[in-house]
């Protein structure tokens, strides 16, 4: 296996000798389809999967009855759980990605999307197959982050075209992008609720099917993210932080940033 590390690896199933399910409750798998196809069920409905599909296992999926053809061939690359989570390069395209994922673990990669996914898993396979060095790790963590921004930019175009009979999706998702654009002045869900034009309790219920959290979850993680971005700009006062945050006093932005936080806006800069 091409893999000098235990958090990140390349396999090819013929090559290997290796089938997909076997790393999925250790790691996020990722899965193109070179030759045959592959069904397997997450729980809510079955999925076949062909060559030039892009499968993707989140360790929190329930994949079960994976069934593979005799010809089946994929390249797999494999994540584990901490090495995603040190080299993640940004947190809002990774929780709309997530979503994605549940909602779309298989679909298709067309020409432009196939190509960059092909190169990235070149390129791993490339680094893997250096020698170890004090940096191999840092410099695949590196790769992975490239991989990551490619496949965001194929869920960007794949979001669009969403299925419409999902209705719970493509709420979710737009309740997202509200969030992602107002979550510095808008913290509340009624807000997001009325334009999307339904009620907080439904939203509410929409976030908790699809992503397993209610909505104000989603808008406290949208906002953390704003507020450590801001905080981490030295060149804003801690006054224009509570400014462009939208809070009426500085002991409300204070207690605000301590409940977040767990320390005071000064005392979070000055660490």
């Amino acid at each position: 296996m091409e893999n000098g590390l235990v958090g990140c690896g390349l396999l090819n199933t013929r090559r290997d000798g290796c089938v997909p399910e076997q790393f999925r409750r250790d790691h996020h798998v990722h899965i193109i389809v070179r030759q045959g196809e592959m069904s397997f069920s997450d729980g809510r409905r079955t999925y076949v999967s062909r060559p030039d599909d892009l499968v993707i296992w989140q360790m929190s999926n329930s994949i079960q009855q994976v069934v593979y053809s005799d010809d089946f061939e994929a390249d797999v690359l494999i994540v584990s759980g901490a090495f995603l989570s040190r080299f993640n390069p940004e947190m809002v395209w990774a929780s709309k990605g997530f979503i994605f994922i549940r909602v779309n673990p298989s679909f298709h990669l067309h020409e432009q999307s196939l190509r960059l996914m092909n190169a990235d898993i070149a390129l791993f396979r490339s680094r893997l197959a250096q020698p170890d060095s004090p940096f191999k790790e840092e410099v695949l963590g590196r790769v992975l982050q490239v991989f990551l921004y490619d496949l965001w930019t194929v869920y960007s175009t794949e979001m669009s075209q969403m299925d419409t009979t999902d209705n719970g999706a493509r709420i979710f998702l737009r309740f997202l992008s509200l969030v992602q654009r107002d979550s510095r002045r808008q913290r509340d869900v009624a807000y997001y609720a009325d334009l999307l034009c339904i009620t907080p309790k439904y939203l509410s219920q929409v976030c908790r099917s699809v992503s397993g959290l209610p909505a104000s979850e989603w808008i406290t993680y949208y906002a953390t993210f704003e507020l450590v971005t801001l905080l981490n700009d030295q060149s804003k006062a801690l006054a224009e932080v509570a400014y462009l945050m939208r809070f009426e006093s500085a002991s409300h932005f204070s207690r605000y940033v301590k409940k977040l936080l767990g320390v005071s806006p000064s005392e979070y800069r000055s660490r």
